[in-house]
């Protein structure tokens, strides 16, 4: 996949990123084994990529543990990286393609699954706040409080004394 024209890095801040994912299956049948053997392999990737800042996860690693919707079945991954063009190359352009190829075989179709915003370099995002992320990106379409790659937003202009 061809890199989109996307925002440059800003010194003063970093891209945040949530998806979900509403699993077809428990995690612990063989319907999701592939899914499930690749988190710690594609999250150790994802730790050591170019631009990659925070990810959220438990004490075991990753997230899959967290649910934050009355749908129990739905799954939240919420990271934060330098520039949305490192994000993009993390997804894309890595071995992570592989899995979201096939995220198919593993989950159901939810939209928007994905949304993209600008927080202060050096802060972690609520799974709360991402959740209003995605909503306000569903309610509003893409704009400067939620994004995507389709459609992205430049970072805010620096606060004044900085």
């Amino acid at each position: 996949m061809a890199l989109p024209s996307l925002p440059p890095a800003d010194p003063h801040h970093h891209v945040a990123q949530v998806n979900v994912a509403r699993v077809l299956a428990p995690l612990d049948t063989p319907a999701l084994k592939d899914f499930v053997d690749s988190l710690e392999p594609v999250n150790a990737l994802a730790d050591r990529s170019p631009g990659f800042v925070w990810r959220l996860q438990t004490e075991s690693g990753d997230a899959t543990a967290i649910r934050p919707y009355d749908d129990e079945r739905i799954m939240v991954n919420l990271s934060v990286w330098r520039s949305p063009a490192d994000l993009w190359n993390f997804v894309y352009l890595s071995r992570h393609l592989d899995f979201v190829r096939r995220r198919r075989e593993w989950f159901e179709r939810i939209e928007p699954y994905l949304a993209l915003w600008w927080v202060p370099a050096g802060t972690v995002p609520s799974v709360e706040e991402a959740k209003q992320r995605l909503e306000r990106l569903r309610r509003d379409g893409p704009g400067p409080e939620a994004f995507t790659f389709r459609a992205p937003w430049g970072a805010p202009a620096p606060r004044a004394g900085r």
